[in-house]
């Protein structure tokens, strides 16, 4: 009796080794060809599973999304349900720091995606944009919540100082690819950083920050 195939298994498995293939020689390099050869299939089998390279490469990006989701889930439930919302901040700030291999494996193919979505109209659009999206809005709400515990300042934006939280650990973390720095510097600038948004509870009612 033949072997049932298990599409998504197949699908999942070529979508690994285009992260592998571009984690190795970059996404630039990637070929269809080359991934192909990384996961041990026929090009044909490849070509069945997606028309194009550019959904493939859609593909991954939506399941280094997912796998990195569900990490930010994690370190979130590792920090309990008791953690002050600066404790959550952190826990979704520091993925993005790249520490593991996985996680420098989506930093890479990410960062390297948003270069060649601006140049390539395959590409372009704004799927690589849902998930910093949804992270603006989480912290958004954490910092909000903050706010109102007492443990940040009233008078700051909640929306402004989400965008430059995502703006410092997206920088750091590409300053750990580069090798300008290690993790370790990494997150205790962002420690610092976080320190200086949440000083223990600010409380004020001269008005808005100007």
């Amino acid at each position: 009796m033949p072997k049932l195939v298990d599409h998504e298994e197949r699908r999942a498995h070529i979508i690994d080794a285009l992260l592998r293939a571009a984690a190795s020689d970059g996404l630039h390099a990637v070929t269809m060809r080359s991934v192909a050869i990384e996961a041990g299939v026929s090009v044909r089998l490849v070509q069945y599973y997606f028309d194009t390279k550019e959904q493939l490469l859609l593909a991954a990006l939506g399941r280094l999304a997912a796998r990195m989701g569900e990490r930010v889930r994690d370190r979130v439930r590792a920090a309990g349900s008791s953690t002050d919302p600066r404790g959550i901040v952190e826990a979704v700030l520091l993925e993005a720091v790249p520490t593991d291999d996985e996680s420098r494996t989506f930093h890479l193919v990410y960062t390297e995606y948003a270069v060649l979505s601006v140049t390539d109209p395959a590409l372009a659009g704004r799927s690589h944009l849902a998930a910093p999206d949804e992270m603006e809005g989480f912290l958004v709400a954490q910092l909000t919540a903050a706010q109102q515990a007492g443990d940040t300042d009233p008078r700051l934006d909640a929306r402004q100082e989400a965008v430059v939280l995502l703006a410092v650990s997206a920088g750091l973390g590409l300053s750990v690819l580069l090798g300008q720095r290690t993790a370790e510097d990494a997150t205790a600038v962002l420690r610092y950083h976080l320190g200086r948004l949440f000083p223990g509870g600010v409380k004020s009612e001269s008005g808005p920050l100007r």
